[in-house]
């Protein structure tokens, strides 16, 4: 099941993406009963908004190994974990705001991971049965900004600077997956899933050891080698192999 969050007027709605590529109003609740409904229209005729809305929006820092060699970063010896607040989320074709005071602001391509069920020190063995779904993501990053700082919460946590979907995937493997980044048409960021230095069971019970997961939130998995910054009129397209295409353009601040 692919499910989607639309617009329907100046109200928020659950739908669902159906075999027939439309989205369909959703009857019942997200991560039990859901289920598809009377037809609201094609993806191109409505207002996709961000598939979820989480309390909170883990990340994992340098969980592949040759971003981590190119920013000149040593590599983890456990998942390197930080937060991101919600209130950066945008969704598809929303606009990214690159920050008067950043000089830097880079895309970051990743899978994600949407939580379905609530667990709290949940063994990796176990760890995927917490999970909802799947779902396309841009960790932007404004690079001054997370350099200059002790911590990271700026540099990552600027309005709009979250980006996810389109929607989420209930029934797909994140096993071996291809993840790209594309500017303007240019691929700059290529990598693939299986080369992740923590796999996603192994986040997830490093990630409940400390805080409890709740329906909705979500696990950013960390980005593949080639970031380099993007200016005011790019558009940015994060694709996750048989997955879906986020894309989304920037502007300039005020």
């Amino acid at each position: 099941m692919r499910i989607v969050r639309y617009a329907h007027g100046n109200e928020p709605r659950w739908g669902v993406l159906g075999d027939d590529d439309k989205v369909h109003a959703a009857e019942g609740e997200p991560w039990r009963d859901l289920r598809a409904g009377p037809v609201v229209g094609a993806p191109g005729e409505v207002r996709l908004l961000a598939p979820v809305t989480p309390s909170k929006i883990v990340c994992v820092g340098r969980n592949y190994a040759d971003h981590a060699a190119e920013l000149g970063n040593p590599v983890p010896e456990e998942p390197l974990i930080f937060l991101k607040p919600p209130s950066a989320i945008v969704g598809p074709a929303d606009e990214i705001v690159h920050p008067a005071r950043s000089r830097r602001v880079d895309p970051e391509a990743e899978l994600v991971v949407v939580i379905g069920r609530s667990g709290r020190r949940i063994p990796a063995a176990e760890a995927m049965s917490v999970v909802g779904g799947y779902t396309c993501g841009n960790d932007v990053t404004a690079r001054d900004l997370q350099k200059s700082d002790p911590q990271w919460t700026r540099g990552k946590g600027f309005d709009t600077f979250c980006p996810l979907g389109p929607w989420i995937d209930t029934e797909f493997d994140p096993s071996d997956v291809r993840v790209t980044c594309t500017v303007n048409g240019e691929v700059r960021q290529d990598g693939r899933t299986r080369d992740f230095l923590f796999d996603i069971p192994t986040v997830i019970a490093y990630v409940s050891d400390f805080a409890r997961l709740e329906p909705g939130d979500v696990i950013m998995t960390g980005t593949p080698p080639g970031v380099r910054p993007v200016a005011v009129g790019d558009t940015i397209t994060v694709a996750v192999e048989g997955l879906g295409e986020l894309t989304n353009t920037v502007v300039a601040d005020g």
